[in-house]
C-alpha cells in the first residue's frame, strides 16, 4: 500500500529539557551535571515544575509537574523562575540555525522547542540527510549548549512518532513505512501515539480497539461514523500515512477548534466571579476565531471544582443554529450551561472552546438581527486595537474587578513571567 506514497526526508527535532537547558546556559551551569528545575512561580507553594534537568530527576525525583513544596531543601539544587522572553529568543535563534540548512518553507515550528525540517533535496548541498540531521544536532549543541533528539521519517507523522516513541531513548531514530508493522502497531495504550488523547482512547477501547495495530485493522466506515473526518485520519495515521507537507500544514489539516483553558490563581466562590472570567475567556476565543475568519456552531464549557471541595466538575456542549464568532453570543451560551450545571462549589479551572468551524463567508445576514454586522465590525476594531497596542489596550469592565484576570495575564508570556 506504500508504493505510491511520497518518501521524503523529514526530521522532527526536539530540544531536550529546553527550559532547564536555557536557564543553565543563562546561569553558566551544565544542565547534564547540575540539579536544575524551572518553577512557574516562587510566590505560590503549589506552583509546578515546568522543566527539570536529568540529575534533578534522577537524584531528587523532581520532574515536570512536581509541586514547589515537594522539592527538597538542598544546597545542590538550583531553582529558577521561567524567563519566557529569553526562551522565545532562544527558540527564534534555533529556527535561524535550521534556516541556514533549508529555506523557511521547509520548516514547520511545532512548539517553542520542537520543529519539523524537510531535508528532501538537500543532498547536493549537505550530503546524506541522516548525516545532515546529525550535523544539525552537533551544531545546535555547539552554538546553544542544548542537546537535541531527532526522529526521521518519510513524512511528518512518522518523523514525529520516531521521535516520541524511539529517539527520546537513544537521541536519534529513523522510521520508514516498512517499520510501521513492527514498531508502531504494538504500541499500547493508544494515548502513547501522537494525536490520540485519553478521551479518544476511551472511546476506541469501548469499540474493542486497544493497540495501534487494532486501529490499523479496524473498519474504516465504523471509525468515520464515530469520529467523522477524524476517524479517517486515525485509520491512516495508524498505518503511517500522512500526506501533509512541511511548511504548508500541521499534522492535522486545518484548525478544528478554538479554545482556552485557565487555572485560576485562587478558588472562585460565586457565580458572579466565574462569569467575569468567562466573559474574558469568551473574548479571547472569539478574537482568535475572528482573526482567522472562522465561525463555530458548537460551544463547550468545562468547569473543574477546587480540590478543597473534593474536586470534580463538568463539561457540556451546546450546538446553536447559526455559527458565530460573536463574543456575547458565545458568552450567553456558556452562561446558560453554567446556570444549568453549576452547583455553587468553588471553581479552580475553566475551559471554553468552539468547534464545528466553517468559513465566516458562509455566515448569513439575518433580517431579524440588524445589528449583527455592526457588532462584527466593532469586534474587529477592538481586535485591531489589541493587536497594535497590547492585549490590555481595550478591556471589558469585568476585567477591572477583583475577579478579572486579563490585566494580570497581559503581563505574562506563555502564562508565565516575561
Amino acid at each position: 500500500m506504500y508504493e505510491n506514497l511520497p518518501r521524503r526526508s523529514v526530521m522532527c527535532v526536539d530540544m531536550r529539557c529546553f527550559y532547564a537547558s536555557c536557564m543553565a546556559s543563562w546561569a553558566h551551569l551544565d544542565v547534564e551535571k547540575e540539579a536544575i528545575a524551572v518553577v512557574g512561580n516562587f510566590q505560590q507553594k503549589g506552583s509546578i515544575v515546568l522543566a527539570a534537568s536529568p540529575i534533578m530527576k534522577q537524584r531528587f525525583q523532581v520532574k515536570t509537574g512536581t509541586r514547589l513544596y515537594e522539592i527538597p531543601k538542598h544546597p545542590d539544587i538550583h531553582l529558577f523562575e521561567p524567563k519566557m522572553e529569553y526562551f522565545v529568543r532562544m527558540s527564534v535563534e534555533i529556527t535561524k540555525l535550521l534556516n541556514s540548512y533549508v529555506p523557511k518553507e521547509a520548516i514547520h515550528v511545532y512548539s517553542i522547542d520542537e520543529s519539523f525540517v524537510d531535508l528532501t533535496g538537500t543532498e547536493k548541498l549537505w550530503g546524506d540527510p541522516v548525516e545532515t540531521a546529525h550535523q544539525i544536532q552537533d551544531e545546535l549543541y555547539r552554538q546553544f549548549e542544548i542537546t537535541s533528539t531527532v526522529g526521521m521519517g518519510p513524512n511528518m507523522l512518522l518523523a514525529k512518532l520516531a521521535l516520541d516513541l524511539d529517539a527520546k531513548k537513544t537521541g536519534f531514530a529513523k522510521w520508514d513505512y516498512e517499520d510501521v508493522e513492527k514498531k508502531l502497531w504494538p504500541v499500547t495504550p493508544l494515548s502513547k501515539m501522537w494525536g490520540i488523547g485519553h478521551r479518544t482512547e476511551r472511546t476506541l477501547n469501548n469499540m474493542g480497539i486497544f493497540s495501534v495495530g487494532d486501529l490499523a485493522h479496524a473498519d474504516l466506515a465504523t471509525l468515520e461514523k464515530h469520529f467523522g473526518i477524524m476517524g479517517n485520519q486515525l485509520y491512516y495515521h495508524a498505518r503511517g500515512v500522512d500526506l501533509s507537507k512541511v511548511g504548508e500544514a500541521p499534522l492535522i489539516e486545518g484548525q478544528i477548534s478554538y479554545g482556552k483553558s485557565q487555572i485560576l490563581m485562587r478558588d472562585y466562590n460565586t457565580k458572579k466571579e466565574v462569569l467575569a472570567v468567562l466573559l474574558e475567556m469568551c473574548e479571547d476565543v472569539a478574537r482568535r476565531a475572528r482573526e482567522a475568519y472562522k465561525v463555530g456552531r458548537t460551544i463547550t464549557l468545562g468547569i473543574s471544582y477546587s480540590k478543597n471541595a473534593f474536586g470534580g466538575g463538568f463539561q457540556r456542549s451546546r450546538t446553536i443554529d447559526e455559527a458565530t464568532n460573536d463574543t456575547m453570543v458565545i458568552y450567553r451560551v456558556c452562561q446558560q450551561i453554567l446556570n444549568e450545571q453549576y452547583n455553587e462549589r468553588p471553581v479552580r479551572q475553566i475551559s471554553i472552546s468552539i468547534t464545528k468551524l466553517e468559513s465566516e463567508n458562509s455566515m448569513q445576514l439575518s433580517f431579524f438581527d440588524a445589528t449583527r454586522w455592526r457588532r462584527r465590525k466593532l469586534g474587529a476594531t477592538m481586535d485591531q486595537l489589541r493587536t497594535n497596542y497590547g492585549s490590555s489596550a481595550v478591556l471589558r469592565a469585568v476585567s477591572y474587578t477583583d475577579a478579572g484576570t486579563a490585566i494580570k495575564r497581559s503581563k505574562l508570556l506563555g502564562g508565565h513571567k516575561k
